[in-house]
């Protein structure tokens, strides 16, 4: 059976009822263009699922893929971290990163402004990574734009395409499990945002293993922040103010573990002799911090890398999808004991938190 041929500037031309040139001055956003024309092209690349041909000239000029990369996260160690292994993947496979920030306000993703700028610009595969890879709204456009995408993370159960992650509940339930171990029976928990699947992950984790050793949540030791290290630090205040507050307290990333070992610190804790703290990812805050900290190390920079050779795959695959199942990768995780976790010293607790915190 006969490939069909791509649609060509030609085609969008005709269909646009414009010449070529204005076409291509649409395509690399130039000036001389009126906005209703300029709609009108884009209406028309479209319609023809058109999209211009960077495969064959950056393969010319040996300088691979064009892959965006579009985030709204504020973990920015996570982000250092993703950002840092996918530029290296890229390096080695001689592929271009373009990373963008696609937002109206701090919480509304402008989805316009990312379907217009894959259409202008000829991305040739994205990477989504959390928690815009929950963003159904997202999904819809990047299906319509039939652009070959990756998610890092997604909601589990309610995506079909091409993902790359980590087991979050293990590893909660792992880490737990851990603190337990060390005769922590009063874990304190520092929840990360709601809009976060990770969030949620994390959080069943640590419910499970209380569970597995019949100890109830208690909600007074349980506390929400956004991933930063200074909601990790009102997070932790909360908490050590509870009338009876925990002996170790497990943050749901590094950054906020960073917040809670500051705010032990200024209540006149010792960590880990008076309260034990820990965190997730295993980012550069880990090591950087006093104590180093205890952490679940996920595998940001080879999921990054995971996410990359998936996008290879699939745009190498696109004129046959049939041949490219989706692909759900899942990392090992590994539990990383460093310097901020010991044996409980209830004693101790209880005396400093007379002081003020």
């Amino acid at each position: 059976m006969r490939k069909k041929p791509q649609p060509t500037i030609k085609d969008v031309a005709e269909f646009a009822s414009v010449s070529p040139m204005t076409v291509s001055r649409v395509l690399n956003d130039q000036g001389m263009v009126k906005e209703s024309t300029r709609k009108r092209v884009l209406e028309a690349m479209r319609a023809l699922n058109y999209r211009p041909n960077l495969m064959a000239r950056s393969l010319a000029g040996r300088s691979g893929l064009f892959i965006g990369l579009i985030y709204r996260n504020p973990s920015y160690g996570y982000l250092s971290e993703f950002l840092l292994g996918a530029l290296s993947t890229c390096r080695r496979l001689g592929h271009n990163l373009v990373v963008e920030e696609p937002f109206l306000d701090r919480n509304l993703v402008n989805l316009e402004l990312i379907e217009r700028r894959f259409l202008d610009t000829s991305i040739q595969a994205l990477i989504v990574v959390p928690p815009l890879s929950d963003d159904p709204q997202l999904i819809d456009v990047l299906e319509r734009t039939k652009i070959a995408y990756v998610c890092v993370s997604p909601r589990l159960g309610t995506y079909a395409g091409a993902s790359v992650g980590m087991d979050d509940i293990a590893a909660a339930r792992e880490m737990t499990s851990y603190l337990l171990d060390l005769g922590h029976d009063r874990i304190g928990l520092i929840k990360g945002p709601a809009d976060h699947r990770a969030s949620e992950l994390r959080l069943t984790g640590y419910t499970q293993a209380l569970a597995e050793r019949g100890i109830p949540v208690d909600p007074s030791i349980l506390a929400e922040g956004n991933f930063t290290y200074v909601s990790g630090m009102h997070a932790a205040k909360a908490i050590l103010q509870a009338d009876n507050p925990p002996t170790a307290i497990f943050a749901s990333n590094d950054d906020m573990a960073a917040g809670a070992i500051a705010t032990a610190h200024q209540s006149g804790l010792r960590v880990p002799e008076d309260v034990s703290v820990v965190g997730f990812d295993d980012t550069a805050t880990a090591s950087a911090v006093w104590p180093p900290l205890t952490t679940i190390r996920q595998p940001i920079r080879k999921m990054a890398d995971a996410a990359i050779e998936t996008l290879e795959r699939l745009v190498a695959g696109a004129s046959a999808p049939s041949k490219v199942p989706p692909q759900k990768l899942c990392l090992p995780h590994k539990l990383i004991v460093r310097d901020s976790t010991a044996a409980p010293n209830p004693p101790a607790l209880a005396s400093a938190r007379k002081r003020s915190v």
